[in-house]
């Protein structure tokens, strides 16, 4: 289970697109990640969201410094 939040920013590293590539990634998961407490403008995003996204588009964070 993760313990920190991560930005977007390194996610969409992570993840290996740009961040407006990321950023449409989000806006089609914006239902799920309100559920799970993720504002739209938030800069960070907290474990659940990103162990959701992670798991839902592949992200290895393992590759995050």
């Amino acid at each position: 289970m993760l313990q920190r939040y991560y930005s977007k920013k390194e996610l969409a590293q992570a993840a290996g697109v740009t961040r407006m590539t990321f950023y449409n990634y989000l806006r089609r998961e914006e239902p799920m990640l309100s559920q799970l407490g993720v504002d739209r403008g938030q800069r960070l995003l907290p474990p659940r969201a990103v162990e959701y996204l992670c798991e839902k588009y592949a992200i290895d964070l393992t590759s995050l410094p």
